[in-house]
């Protein structure tokens, strides 16, 4: 077992790219957590754009944008950071089958629009041969911001990932749960990891994605604090050195979102079907249930020292790595930890109404059917990633909902 011994959100909206306040954040840049209802969830997905003549990424998300009508009853679609990417957003539920009508809604919506544009969309962590010189950055003064401010990095940010909120009725919940989170980082990305092949060659890894991510300067995970007034403290220190202007500026592994009242699990590949996609949102409400009633003791201090190492195991060997616990001092199969957090949780799935959708993880769990195992099968039947990408494009679009 981890270091957390067995036995809350709502959706972030489309993040403004002007200069003005976010949404409970002062005018002279102080924070205001907005309280959520407890374990409402919210999940975004940033999706690759394709084209059908070699199924290479596309710069399409503009024109998709002011063509795709919508009344956003079941979230929002928003540019991102480059014109081969486009994003969902869901909006805030209290359950996980809300969450994957949500996504089922859009997903089908965004098919529909793509064919009549001659582009197609599919799911995964990263394209497996994309040139990221080819991308072109997004319209919009924070994309505009961020390309000033981190050159090529921009580019290669060309990496699609799925984030999981979690709704928290306080500032010190929320700091809380960001960092009771941080030891189960390596199992979000162990379910999720879909992103084996980068620049045409498999990389070994079954989550190629965050070494994407790892580049950036405020990457990693979120210090010891204590509670909310030390996060601002923290936070106004960055501030005031320069080093962060805003949340944004945090590429944490998992972030408090004050503005929406939510923290935010940022670890995961976007998975090539929404029924995973669902299922990963009823694991971090479920987990997040758990920690928040039963407040379970743990050494954050320790977790950050073999936080990193952990992280860097499940990238590369999914359910296959070796994580460290520091209470124990030794290492532990992560495919079977899982499965013990698994089968802890059930009660807490049974009373969210989502122990359906956990089941979806057990199957991955003990069939080897995670989204880089199935590329990889692509690619040993076609010989060709072009083909590759064709098949998750056909996969992503035919996929409908799980019913529990």
């Amino acid at each position: 077992m981890s270091d957390i011994n067995p036995s809350s959100p709502s959706s972030e909206a489309a993040e403004s790219v002007d200069a003005a306040p976010a949404p409970g954040m002062d005018q002279d840049g102080g924070m205001e957590f907005t309280r959520s209802e407890a374990l409402t969830l919210g999940v975004e997905l940033e999706l690759q754009l394709l084209t059908t003549r070699d199924y290479d990424l596309t710069r399409g998300a503009t024109d998709l944008l002011s063509a795709a009508r919508h009344d956003g009853a079941h979230g929002d679609i928003k540019l991102e950071i480059t014109e081969s990417m486009i994003e969902i957003n869901t909006r805030p539920r209290t359950s996980a089958d809300a969450i994957a009508a949500d996504l089922d809604a859009m997903r089908e919506l965004l098919v529909d629009r793509c064919a009549r544009n001659n582009i197609a969309i599919c799911g995964g962590g990263a394209h497996p041969f994309h040139s990221w010189p080819d991308r072109r950055i997004s319209p919009g003064e924070r994309y505009a911001m961020t390309y000033e401010r981190y050159g090529y990095l921009a580019k290669q940010f060309t990496v699609f990932g799925q984030h999981i909120h979690v709704g928290c009725v306080s500032g010190d919940d929320a700091l809380w749960l960001t960092q009771a989170l941080g030891p189960f980082v390596p199992y979000f990305i162990a379910l999720s990891a879909a992103s084996p092949y980068i620049d045409g060659e498999d990389s070994l890894f079954q989550s190629a994605r965050l070494n994407a991510v790892s580049a950036f300067p405020l990457s990693g995970q979120c210090p010891e604090l204590e509670n909310w007034n030390a996060f601002l403290e923290y936070f106004g220190f960055l501030r005031d050195c320069g080093i962060a202007a805003s949340i944004k500026d945090l590429y944490w592994d998992i972030r408090p979102k004050p503005e929406y009242g939510t923290v935010e699990i940022r670890v995961c590949d976007t998975p090539l079907d929404v029924n995973q996609a669902a299922a990963l949102a009823a694991f971090a409400q479920s987990l997040s249930r758990y920690l928040l009633r039963e407040r379970p003791a743990y050494d954050a201090g320790q977790a950050l020292q073999v936080a990193r190492h952990n992280k860097f195991q499940a990238c590369r060997y999914g359910f296959d790595a070796r994580i460290s616990s520091p209470q124990k001092r030794t290492q532990e199969d992560l495919r079977a930890t899982l499965k013990d957090w698994l089968d802890a949780l059930s009660g807490d799935a049974k009373a969210l109404g989502c122990q359906h959708w956990l089941d979806v993880l057990r199957t991955a769990l003990f069939t080897g059917t995670t989204g880089a195992d199935w590329l990889r099968a692509r690619q040993a039947v076609h010989k060709n990633l072009n083909d590759v990408v064709r098949d998750s494009a056909e996969r992503f679009s035919a996929m409908r909902p799980a019913k529990g």
